[in-house]
């Protein structure tokens, strides 16, 4: 965890470096772009905006989809009325599920309901699961920022380390719907045996969220859940010019290159309050890569390419 002085250095370092790349390389870049992990509003938590302006902002920057992503609600049910409003615009619009007990935890019939109303992306316990408890008693940005009622700690396996059964039927239906699953804000060691059970069951789109914070991965834990065919997707947030800036501009190249620009992808993590609106912090970062020498064609690899495959977009 950076200290404020070595996020203030983290930031300087940042403007510095983004401020030598060409805003239409940037730009260029962005069109196309998706961005799985938008924090836009109506939210529990102060949003800089709404889910509206989050999908207006990314058809004026051109790019290809955004999913929604709350810890409290499904932004699922919404997707057909924004649609009416967005979609000749080029913008495709997404959300999901994340498992926490504020909507309904690890609830099989939650799940099935939710994918039938056209979820794409089933995440495991984040603000609610137990690393996460134990994660933000230290006050980090894993900490929620609003005062829910307690929250019994969530995690997937038994007493034993078994996958627990109402896991396995989740599993199931993610398989069987063929969409998304990551692993929220689980424990590495619960996310090996959680992807291993998921594998076996024929789940075929793995996606992890920013290893490198508050999962307690290491780097071999990142490569080897790549190269098994996770998508390891790193939060631009942690990285630009945010208030959550927590890793130097070396870090997030290490943490790319750990996985591989072919199993990486970049998401924006950001719509929070004092922070960067998704679409901007979707060009810091890449003027980021940019700047620590990745080629564009790289950049759209992570930016592009990775998650259109993720989600299952073709052309």
């Amino acid at each position: 965890m950076a200290s404020a002085d070595d996020a203030n250095r983290n930031r300087e370092q940042v403007r510095q470096l983004i401020a030598g790349i060409d805003d239409d390389v940037a730009n260029g870049l962005l069109k196309g772009a998706i961005d799985l992990h938008v924090h836009s509003g109506p939210s529990t938590m102060p949003r800089k905006l709404d889910h509206m302006e989050a999908a207006d902002e990314a058809a004026a920057a051109g790019m290809r989809a955004v999913l929604f992503k709350d810890h409290h609600y499904s932004v699922a049910p919404v997707i057909p009325m924004m649609e009416r409003l967005f979609g000749d615009r080029g913008l495709s619009m997404f959300s999901g599920l994340v498992l926490n007990n504020s909507t309904g935890g690890l609830n099989p019939f939650v799940v099935d309901a939710q994918l039938k109303m056209g979820a794409k992306l089933i995440w495991m316990p984040t603000a609610q699961a137990g690393n996460h408890i134990r994660s933000a008693h230290r006050k980090t940005r894993l900490a929620t920022n609003v005062e829910l009622r307690p929250s019994p700690a969530l995690t997937v396996v038994d007493p034993y380390g078994k996958i627990l059964d109402e896991v396995k039927q989740i599993l199931d239906l993610i398989a069987e719907f063929d969409v998304i699953l990551s692993s929220g804000h689980l424990h590495v060691w619960e996310i090996w045996k959680l992807f291993d059970e998921a594998r076996s069951r024929g789940v075929k789109r793995l996606l992890v969220n920013h290893p490198m914070y508050g999962l307690h991965f290491t780097y071999e834990d990142v490569r080897d859940l790549a190269k098994l065919g996770a998508l390891i997707e790193q939060s631009a947030g942690l990285y630009v010019d945010s208030r959550f800036n927590t890793y130097t501009p070396e870090e997030l190249k290490e943490h790319i290159l750990a996985a591989g620009v072919e199993h990486s992808s970049i998401g924006s993590d950001l719509g929070q309050v004092d922070n960067p609106t998704p679409v901007e912090g979707m060009r810091q970062a890449i003027k980021l890569c940019l700047a620590l020498g990745f080629s564009e064609a790289e950049v759209r690899t992570m930016v592009a390419d990775n998650p259109a495959r993720l989600l299952g977009l073709t052309g």
